[in-house]
């Protein structure tokens, strides 16, 4: 090897005298410094010596073989293509359910739940803060007679089901579960995923409500209670895309995502329950950004480093709980209001690397979303965009195809050495829940958010239609309308429900949610109990507000 060492500096030297030297010569180069978004150097070219240290076997090693940076699977794509699961929701139940089988007659093959503001909340849709919200961000889900609309002709024991919801995932899942349950569908039967993953929410997206010990709490019991009844349910989805939504750099999503991670399974180890029982059904969340080789190499950085993570520091001993399983989204925050058809460019180069990185289910975002939540048209053409990526461009042929590439080699090292130092720094303050409590996450990617915003108005970094080749394009079209009549109609429902359940039934549920909470019980036995007596997701919230208070934020100024 140290020949070939002296051949390839004998040859760049070459190289740089008779080719690069000239050229620069004649003219400079387009920057004065190539970074990524997370502040790494990107050198002119790459070659063996960046990867001097490299170890195929250990650094890489082969697809569905610790540490994973290749692929959980030993065939990936070769064997199932992701799963295409489009993120939709809005005005009411009906709406929403019309919208989730129109996709799935297109080929969709996975759902996924968007909530609105009110029930991520814990706001019932005639509460006085929902006011206005109801159905525009997501479906309005107040109780079981709206989990059953939304589900309605669905196959809940053959479809995959994910609910992005946080602070009030245990009483989706409670009310799924009975919706199965009363349609004679087996819990053992029904596979999905509850996002779950409220530190986030302290961190970047802001849709909680208890104080971080209480959440943890509730997340825990969750683990404990899906782990016996609900056993192909991913009781967590360890979210770093509204990180990155939020403003972060590539290298502070990965580390505050996994850092997260840590946090949840050292609550779940405290409350007893044993690692490899339930590791495997933890999942992630990432974004996919702009910057192609990065996103690539931030999810393959992601595996090798949790891969490392479970079996070092936890002790894992089941290869299944080494392996970090993950859904992407395109980037919502890089979409435009300016020439909105670009967008369908963007959201295709995203998702062109969450498959090249490896992602098990992938959701691309429609070209209209900076405007309002996407038409059934664009929807559609989101959709296609991930079939003909996963049809006609034969990406998917062969495993982790950008493997071996001294530049995406060299980046996956250097990402999951900053990620590194930030868990490093998370540490020492005492672990997530307490750097979170300090404000240290979010003043880092208040910070970031700040540097990229700089960027853009000083032109170092072009957003295409915004601050250059703002000429030409074609007005929007028609957009999507939430109808305000909805709103009344899911409030007339709500009252409705409650006038015609048995009152001292619900009454008596509720008191049990609230014991549970106070007197250290699992919480999740009483919540499905309150819902099959047809409590509210308010009133279930607000029992367990009376015992966990509510969540004021931090100053991080």
């Amino acid at each position: 090897m140290a020949e070939d060492d002296r051949k390839i500096a004998s040859a760049r030297k070459k190289w740089e005298e008779r080719k690069l030297n000239p050229s620069l010569k004649r003219g400079p180069e387009r920057k004065e410094k190539f970074v990524t978004s997370s502040g790494i150097d990107v050198k002119r070219e790459y070659d063996p010596e960046d990867l001097n240290d490299f170890d195929f076997v250990n650094d890489l090693g082969f697809p569905g073989e610790y540490p994973f940076t290749r692929g959980v699977q030993p065939t990936m794509y070769r064997g199932r293509l992701w799963t295409m699961r489009q993120y939709a929701g809005f005005g009411s139940a009906e709406e929403s359910n019309r919208r989730y089988r129109y996709l799935f007659e297109q080929g969709q093959t996975g759902l996924s739940v968007a909530f609105d503001l009110p029930t991520q909340m814990g706001r019932d849709s005639d509460h006085p803060l929902a006011e206005g919200e109801v159905g525009r961000v997501g479906v309005p889900i107040c109780s079981l007679a709206d989990m059953d609309v939304l589900l309605a002709e669905l196959p809940l024991d053959k479809i995959s089901t994910s609910m992005t919801i946080n602070a009030t995932a245990s009483i989706l899942l409670a009310l799924y579960l009975v919706v199965a349950e009363r349609r004679g569908v087996s819990w053992s039967k029904v596979n999905g995923t509850i996002q779950n993953d409220v530190l986030k929410e302290y961190v970047a997206r802001g849709t909680y409500i208890y104080p971080p010990r209480g959440s943890m709490r509730i997340i825990t019991d969750i683990f404990s209670f899906a782990t016996k009844e609900v056993p192909n349910w991913n009781t967590i989805s360890i979210s770093g895309y509204h990180i990155r939504e939020a403003g972060s750099t590539a290298a502070q999503e990965l580390a505050f995502t996994i850092a997260d991670g840590i946090a949840y399974v050292d609550a779940a180890l405290k409350a007893g329950l044993q690692i490899d029982a339930f590791a495997s059904r933890l999942s992630f969340f990432f974004n996919v950004h702009n910057n192609f080789f990065e996103e690539v190499a931030k999810f393959r950085a992601a595996r090798r480093l949790w891969a490392k993570i479970m079996k070092e520091r936890f002790g894992a001993k089941d290869e299944r709980s080494m392996m970090m399983r993950f859904h992407a989204q395109t980037a919502g925050s890089t979409l435009t209001a300016q020439q909105v058809d670009n967008n369908v460019v963007r959201v295709t180069m995203q998702a062109l690397a969450a498959v090249l990185g490896g992602a098990q289910s992938l959701h691309t975002n429609s070209k209209d979303e900076a405007l309002a939540l996407p038409t059934e048209s664009s929807v559609l053409l989101a959709l296609r965009t991930q079939q003909l990526i996963a049809h006609e461009s034969d990406v998917a042929d062969t495993i982790d195809p950008l493997g071996g590439s001294y530049y995406v080699e060299r980046l996956t090292t250097e990402l999951e050495e900053k990620a590194v130092e930030y868990l490093s720094k998370i540490d020492d303050f005492g672990g997530a829940v307490a750097a979170i409590e300090r404000g240290y996450m979010q003043r880092e990617i208040q910070n970031a958010a700040f540097i990229y915003q700089r960027e853009i108005e000083t032109k170092q970094r072009i957003i295409v239609g915004v601050n250059q080749f703002t000429g030409g394009g074609e007005p929007p079209g028609e957009i999507l309308r939430v109808k305000p009549e909805l709103e009344q109609k899911q409030k007339a429902a709500v009252a409705r429900v409650r006038a015609e359940r048995n009152a001292e039934i619900a009454k008596r549920a509720l008191a049990r949610v609230e014991g549970a909470a106070r007197d250290g019980d699992n919480l999740m036995p009483p919540i499905v109990d309150a819902v099959r007596g047809w409590c509210t997701l308010g009133e279930i919230s607000d029992a367990m507000r009376k015992v966990f208070g509510e969540y004021s934020p931090v100053n991080t100024v």
